[in-house]
């Protein structure tokens, strides 16, 4: 017993064993195998290491977003002169990612709580009291009809809201010549890098001058809002109507390999909600608007003045990736694209043993078939019984 288990770890430790190869002599075999060799091998210099740079460790940007809107419009409105300033158009205050800035506008002045008819709007209309069930829940209805308006009577901020017509062309149509500033600053954690789309060659006195042009300008922060809308495929001359909402992507794909001057931002624009499209009958709550109120008193009475705001809000999104070479995903990179170069193997062998002629003679070549031994085998003679004498 002891002899066969030192023999075992004796084979274990002492001997090698390599798979039996045989060489085939095929030249359809041959170049189906040189084919998927060559495939495979364009995919992982190409694709794995070339494109994807598989032999690099990747880190995701963390990212911080300010941006600032200059311009100014005027407006006169039944003799009524206005400027509209940044203070005035830009909701909520300055240096959010995401923001609104006004484009048009329905005012409601002077208004006060109190008692009203509704809107007659062709919704509301009434002939009897009956109609205007007191204190229903939606409108808050006093339980009369008003007689002049065929419309119930409410409980509201008098006088109600009449927002049936937008303002065209838009109030403040003016607005596609303001400028919006954005200021990005990225870190990659990681690597311990931190950049800017203030960039190396984005300086003060380039700043002073430049606008954002893809071509000509592609690093200049500054952008003027009818481009931005106008690059995401909208109108804005239909946007500044309704409203609508754009995405400014801000990509950095940054290859830390090279000299860090390279990590630069790529900016793209996408327009998010709000067609441009005249199709407003068939689209439903197309474009973007929400309302905000101004207080004030008069004569010790609380009132307000309503404001349906329309406008175009910017959505801000930074997207960083960053890599550097690293020998581990470098080794795993390789090791896949040793194992995907067994499929060759694999074809190769179905072609052999299964799909041509020759297909028994191959098997009998690549596979070595013993047979199976008897139960209770004949052994050997001893010493002993070959050194007996035979009668």
């Amino acid at each position: 017993m002891k002899s066969v288990i030192k023999r075992s770890f004796s084979d274990f430790f002492f001997e090698y064993e390599t798979p039996r190869q045989v060489l085939v002599k095929n030249k359809r075999v041959a170049v189906v195998c040189r084919i998927i060799q060559l495939g495979v091998l364009s995919y992982i210099i190409g694709w794995v290491f070339m494109y994807e740079k598989g032999y690099q460790t990747v880190d995701t940007a963390i990212s911080s977003v300010f941006t600032k809107m200059k311009g100014v419009s005027y407006t006169n409105i039944s003799g009524k002169e206005r400027i509209w300033d940044v203070a005035d158009y830009v909701f909520p205050e300055q240096g959010d990612s995401s923001f609104v800035v006004m484009t048009n506008y329905i005012s409601t002045e002077g208004q006060k709580q109190g008692k009203c008819p509704e809107l007659p709007d062709g919704k509301n209309n009434c002939t009897s009291d009956t109609a205007c069930d007191e204190g229903k829940y939606k409108r808050q209805m006093t339980g009369k009809c008003n007689t002049n308006t065929s419309t119930c009577e409410i409980y509201s901020w008098c006088p109600v809201e009449d927002d049936r017509e937008i303002p065209n062309p838009p109030i403040l149509r003016t607005a596609e010549n303001y400028t919006l500033f954005i200021k990005n600053s990225i870190t990659f954690r990681q690597f311990n890098v931190v950049r800017s789309n203030l960039v190396e060659s984005v300086n003060q006195s380039y700043i002073s001058k430049c606008l954002y042009h893809s071509q000509t300008d592609p690093l200049c922060p500054i952008f003027r809002l009818g481009d931005i809308v106008e690059h995401s495929g909208f109108n804005f001359s239909e946007v500044a109507r309704v409203g609508g909402a754009i995405g400014v992507l801000i990509d950095w794909d940054c290859n830390l390999d090279l000299n860090i001057r390279h990590c630069k931002p790529k900016y793209e624009f996408y327009g998010l909600y709000g067609t441009g499209k005249n199709d407003q009958e068939e689209k439903p709550s197309l474009g973007y608007n929400f309302r905000y109120a101004k207080y004030y008193v008069e004569d010790k009475l609380e009132k307000r003045t309503l404001m349906k705001v329309f406008g175009v809000r910017i959505d801000i999104i930074v997207h960083g990736r960053a890599g550097k070479f690293d020998i581990i995903p470098t080794l795993t990179a390789i090791g896949s694209g040793v194992g995907i170069f067994g499929v060759a193997t694999v074809v190769c062998d179905l072609l052999l043993l299964y799909l041509l002629p020759k297909r028994d003679f191959y098997k009998s070549m690549k596979f070595k078939n013993t047979e199976d031994q008897e139960e209770n085998p004949t052994l050997p003679p001893s010493q002993k019984e070959r050194e007996l004498p035979k009668e």
